[in-house]
């Protein structure tokens, strides 16, 4: 009898919010877990941005991959050397204490970790990039934020073109150097980490999607959600299916 074997376990970072705006919680959204489960074949398991819970080794020893989510609130801009202004809008530290040197712990031993919106933006501070609080105020670029009224389906659809670096590890997983993704960010890259790649850019030269350089394991992230129709969009079902290959990779 063949044995089946057992499914990667990935956490997902949570994000704290307010039950009946009072009672303190931590969640994630259901896209993130259906995205991992059903197209990454994977166990999704919430992590709570409480750093005061467990350690960066508790995670690594505990879990085979990690999905670095969006949400509101932003990184604090002490962890680029800016001071914060009303532009930055809200701030969730504790997020921050857990991410930031998860992902820097991830990347060297090669374990795989997806990076998403607050994610992608997680990448970048965590290889010392910079972040810029309100992208649209740049001359030339358009309002990547999240259309403020619609259904999900609206605020979630196709929003602009994103262009791929020709020969870049996004065309190999796309199949394609030209991709239609969603919007619903209002902070971008600034300056690049000096390991930061980015490898595509939407129409007005926002950073996109990028990897970090000479990473021995899959660490991938982009700016839009793909959790959205991840079992079905032609951009987000190739791109949660590479990292479920990543999971499944004898460890470095």
């Amino acid at each position: 009898m063949e044995l089946e074997m057992s499914k990667p376990i990935v956490g997902i970072i949570g994000n704290s919010y307010l039950i009946d705006e009072k009672y303190p919680a931590q969640g994630s959204g259901v896209m993130n877990v259906e995205a991992i489960a059903e197209v990454a074949q994977a166990i999704p398991v919430i992590i709570p941005s409480l750093p005061r819970c467990f350690s960066t080794r508790d995670l690594m020893s505990s879990f085979d991959g990690f999905l670095f989510t969006g949400g509101r609130p932003n990184v604090h801009p002490s962890y680029y050397g800016c001071e914060p202004t009303k532009a930055h809008g809200s701030f969730d530290k504790n997020r921050d204490e857990v991410v930031l040197p998860l992902i820097q712990a991830c990347e060297k031993q090669g374990k795989p970790i997806l990076g998403i919106c607050r994610g992608f933006q997680e990448f970048n501070v965590a290889f010392g990039g910079t972040l810029h609080p309100e992208i649209r105020e740049l001359p030339g670029r358009i309002n990547h934020r999240m259309p403020p009224e619609g259904t999900l389906e609206e605020q979630f659809a196709h929003r602009h073109e994103v262009q791929i670096i020709e020969g870049s590890e996004f065309e190999r997983i796309f199949g394609s150097r030209k991709i239609l993704v969603n919007s619903l960010h209002g902070q971008g890259i600034d300056r690049a980490g000096g390991r930061v790649l980015i490898e595509g850019f939407a129409i007005d030269g926002t950073p996109e999607a990028l990897l970090i350089r000479g990473s021995i394991g899959f660490c991938l992230a982009v700016q839009w959600h793909p959790e959205w129709n991840a079992s079905s969009d032609r951009v987000s079902r190739p791109l949660f299916e590479e990292f479920g290959t990543a999971l499944r990779l004898p460890p470095n």
